[in-house]
């Protein structure tokens, strides 16, 4: 049994802002057209359906560390190119209190189809994410990755979480983003697939029944990349800090691992209904890592913050070193220790009673270790 490559890609969206106002810019199209700067900084941008956000891209990378080093190369040079043009990066899931009314779409054919087929929903989608590839080129065990690899999303979830606030709102919930996001069809919690072939004739069905053109459309929270052999975790918020998104895409790249290894030695992990699953991801939108998760093999509620330390050193805590990644992992646990972005964002807002105050922690907490 051929190891899979078990390469790192991150994708991030950042939110423009203008420093005077605090509230997010439209302007991508003119960072877009300042080629000689982006050629300068060696920066690969991409709009994204509104034109205050910046979508970036590290290289294919082997290890943690390397893609450490790529996406503090790359928040560097978005950063520099927007203080060129009097603009402020923030990393987020949502923007404290702009309003998506306000944003308009980009007027490229991709996004102006998005418009037309989701409506004011599309209008609305402003929100920011985390997506980190896991290269597995076996596409049988991706397959079978990603059903047992559902169950440790809304853990995750927890660690990321950064988006409290909703048009100027305390929504009470540690991750607005996901219940914006799951008004779109083909998201949250993927179903079981036993097979390849399984989730290839359910693609195929979308496609010919024109629910979607191919499976791009599939916005589910882990799915196998319809370009590249990599499975794709799409259920992070926008992480705040570089060694936030870091630490997510280890804790991924180390599940992968470990279920390869398992797999590899006729070691079964159960798999969990989906319906189950969704209660802990409910749970971590909600509480993030103040409230507690469901242990499904023991079929009792833990604190959160405890299922993630098992998480991290029963469950991945034997490949970490095989990995690399130790130090990348253990970030987590100064997560736990003083909170997700979300939880920072709160105890600004509630000591200081200002939205802008929070944007402004944003600002610097995304140019943390970078610049």
């Amino acid at each position: 049994m051929r190891q899979p490559s078990f390469n790192i890609g991150i994708e991030e969206e950042y939110q423009i802002i203008d420093p005077e106002t605090r509230e997010l810019r439209s302007y991508i199209t003119q960072f877009l057209e300042d080629q000689t700067t982006m050629k300068l900084l060696e920066l690969e941008l991409k709009p994204e359906l509104h034109q205050s956000i910046v979508e970036v891209g590290t290289k294919v990378c082997n290890t943690a560390a390397e893609a450490r080093e790529e996406l503090v190369r790359i928040r560097r040079g978005v950063i520099a190119l927007a203080h060129k043009n009097g603009l402020r990066i923030a990393s987020a899931g949502t923007h404290p209190f702009s309003h998506w009314r306000d944003q308009p779409i980009t007027p490229l054919e991709r996004y102006i189809g998005v418009r037309n087929d989701m409506a004011q929903l599309a209008q609305q989608l402003l929100i920011f994410g985390t997506h980190v590839h896991i290269g597995i080129e076996d596409p049988e065990f991706m397959i079978d990755c990603m059903k047992v690899a559902r169950y440790f999303v809304p853990h995750v979830l927890c660690l990321s979480t950064s988006s409290p606030f909703w048009l100027g709102q305390d929504t009470g919930l540690k991750s607005y983003r996901t219940m914006i996001f799951s008004n779109f069809p083909r998201t949250g919690i993927p179903p079981i697939f036993n097979s390849r072939a399984d989730f290839d004739q359910f693609v195929s069905i979308l496609v010919r029944t024109n629910c979607i053109p191919d499976g791009t459309k599939i916005w589910w929270d882990i799915r196998p990349n319809h370009k590249y052999p990599t499975l794709e975790f799409r259920v992070c918020d926008a992480c705040t800090r570089v060694d936030e998104a870091i630490c997510v895409a280890a804790i991924f790249q180390a599940i992968c691992f470990k279920l390869w290894k398992m797999r590899r030695d006729n070691i079964t992990f159960r798999v969990y209904p989906t319906e189950l699953i969704n209660e802990n991801k409910w749970r971590a939108v909600r509480y993030g890592l103040d409230g507690k998760l469901l242990d499904l093999g023991k079929q009792e509620e833990k604190p959160a913050r405890e299922l993630i330390r098992e998480l991290i050193e029963w469950f991945i805590g034997d490949v970490v070193d095989e990995l690399g990644s130790r130090k990348e992992v253990e970030y987590a646990y100064r997560i736990l220790e003083e909170g997700s972005s979300a939880d920072r964002q709160l105890a600004t807002y509630y000591r200081t009673g200002d939205l802008k105050a929070v944007v402004d922690q944003l600002v610097r907490e995304t140019e943390e270790g970078v610049v």
